[in-house]
């Protein structure tokens, strides 16, 4: 078993786009690579099938293919709490039938990097949360810090709550989600102080300032490589 699991320190701070970098990477390292998004909610009939597209955009990115029922085992139409879409649709999540997806993906694979849903603690059901699907999978974790107003308190509070699960942290990447973030480079710094047992993976730029390929560049390839022998 190889592979990462991006968590965030909240939704919409990038993880989709720092995971389609972590794939590309991997690939360009001659890796069979595969992207699975366990749970996405906000989803688009296409073909007379539910799907993502943040689920999507990894399948582009990668040099494996598989089901997409795989790749995103739970998907839901409305952009809301995927605990609350689940129980709209009369379902729960079980961890059980997502590792069973993985299982699959990693048989026919090098790497998977599976992208989370929000943030660490962000509810899957009346009883689990991310971190329970961290603890199912035992991936090493990247955390992904979007580079905002508040980004501190939201890093330190995951980081925290990552240590206590006592798995393994592949490392962090700082991803500027908003163009003029102010002080965002002494931001970065105070993080590199608090995070230091985790590894500083890189800082992504705003992606109106550079093309995907060009964000590439600023990660750090043999931390990365050296993250996927980490074991709990």
């Amino acid at each position: 078993m190889s592979g990462f699991l991006i968590t965030g320190t909240d939704t919409e701070i990038g993880k989709t786009f720092v995971s389609t970098l972590l794939v590309k990477l991997l690939v360009e390292e001659n890796l069979k690579v595969v992207g699975m998004k366990p749970i996405a909610s906000g989803a688009k009939n296409i073909d007379g099938e539910l799907k993502n597209e943040d689920a999507l955009s990894l399948i582009r990115v990668a040099n494996v293919t598989d089901d997409y029922k795989n790749i995103n085992p739970y998907v839901f139409e409305p952009a809301i709490s995927p605990h609350l879409a689940a129980e709209q649709a009369g379902i729960e999540i079980e961890l059980d039938t997502i590792k069973k997806s993985f299982d699959q993906l990693d048989k026919k694979s090098d790497v998977v990097v599976v992208e989370g849903v929000g943030g660490w603690y962000a509810p899957l059901s009346s009883h689990t949360t991310v971190a329970d699907l961290a603890e199912t999978l035992q991936l090493p974790i990247i955390l992904v810090v979007g580079l905002r107003l508040g980004c501190l308190n939201h890093a330190l509070l995951t980081a925290q709550a990552i240590r206590q699960s006592g798995l393994a942290v592949a490392g962090w990447v700082a991803n500027h989600v908003q163009k003029d973030f102010l002080s965002s480079d002494k931001n970065i710094s105070t993080l590199k102080d608090y995070l230091n047992d985790f590894p500083f993976l890189g800082s992504v730029p705003h992606q109106s300032n550079h093309n995907n390929d060009c964000s590439l560049h600023h990660l750090n390839k043999k931390t990365l490589i050296n993250g996927l022998c980490l074991k709990k």
